[in-house]
């Protein structure tokens, strides 16, 4: 059953989190090779320019491109139109109805595309060993709140009802995503518990959870507000696109944290960083799963910042985070469970 909303919560202080964190040398070299390029920064940029630069950042700091067995584009049907996928299937996948990450992309609900997070998807194929399909849902300002999530909640239901057809199993299916992808992934999990489909898991990646105004109350946005790439000002850039109506944002929809009942819900992986400005609405969601009886597994990483997971040339605390996603996935997917 979803809820109308919850009165603001608590904002959690951690006590990982008092005393002030600091970068770690590869983040301050990553750091260095942004300002060394010239570079300017997202909020210096229209939409589209801010598209293409977030595209070619990644296909830089993303990691290796790995070889799929096969890589295909397909499109899914929803309420607002095609919905495009794609669908990649790793080498040594066992033949027959193969387990599946469904991934929502992160950008804020403004920039990523499938070929932002291409190697991502890739990385997480051939390390848990299952098929990813991934959503290219509409993006603001083109297709403000709750558009993204319609198409993620539509995308689910397709790639479920087409199961067959791309040969996964609708019995071991999870869904995850990083930033504006991890809430995705969190609205995905909630429409799935209400549709009864059998999630596995959900892998909330440093996921923006809480996009009502009163979100700018959470410790982490005051401490980490200037601490790159989503800074407060990154953040009203895209908000600004996402959410022209605020009363939107009272929505489960775009703020899953407001969802009275929890109950029920698939097991959830919860990946934070410590200098992240959005560290402490995914505590608090990961707080709220537990209270609600779902079984949640933590791993944050101190001095990491917003948008780590796609730093694997860089940085080896992003290939750690991959490894645990995927012995999650592993785990969660296997056949027994």
């Amino acid at each position: 059953m979803l809820a109308k909303g919850i009165p603001n919560a608590k904002r959690p202080t951690m006590d990982e989190d008092i005393s002030p964190l600091q970068p770690t040398d590869e983040v301050l070299k990553f750091f260095a090779l942004l300002q060394e390029s010239g570079a300017p920064p997202f909020t210096d940029l229209s939409i589209e320019e801010a598209r293409t630069a977030y595209r070619e950042q990644s296909g830089i700091f993303g990691g290796p491109l790995i070889e799929m067995a096969t890589v295909a584009n397909i499109v899914a049907q929803g309420s607002a139109g095609p919905i495009p996928l794609r669908h990649y299937r790793p080498h040594g996948l066992a033949s027959g109805p193969a387990p599946a990450l469904i991934y929502s992309h992160g950008g804020g609900w403004v920039i990523g595309d499938l070929d932002s997070h291409d190697r991502i998807c890739r990385q997480l194929a051939h390390h848990a060993g299952c098929a990813v399909v991934a959503i290219d849902y509409r993006r603001a300002p083109e297709h403000p709140a709750p558009a993204s999530s319609v198409d993620v909640i539509a995308a689910l239901r397709w790639i479920v009802a087409h199961a067959s057809t791309l040969d996964i199993d609708p019995e071991r299916l999870a869904v995850g995503g990083d930033s504006a992808g991890g809430c995705l992934s969190a609205v995905a999990a909630i429409a799935a518990r209400d549709a009864g489909f059998a999630m596995r898991c959900q892998i909330l990646i440093y996921p923006g959870i809480d996009n009502r105004n009163s979100a700018w109350d959470y410790p982490s946005r005051i401490r980490n507000a200037d601490m790159p790439p989503l800074t407060r000002a990154m953040m009203e850039y895209f908000l600004n696109a996402y959410l022209p109506d605020d009363m939107i944002a009272s929505d489960w929809r775009v703020s899953p944290i407001v969802v009275e009942e929890m109950a029920g819900l698939c097991p959830a992986l919860v990946i934070t960083a410590g200098l992240d400005v959005l560290h402490d609405e995914a505590v608090l969601y990961a707080d709220r799963l537990e209270q609600a009886g779902v079984d949640v597994v933590r791993r944050n990483f101190p001095g990491m910042i917003h948008g780590f997971i796609e730093l694997a040339t860089i940085l080896p605390e992003t290939i750690e985070a991959l490894d645990v996603i995927a012995l999650t996935l592993r785990q969660r997917l296997a056949g027994h469970i």
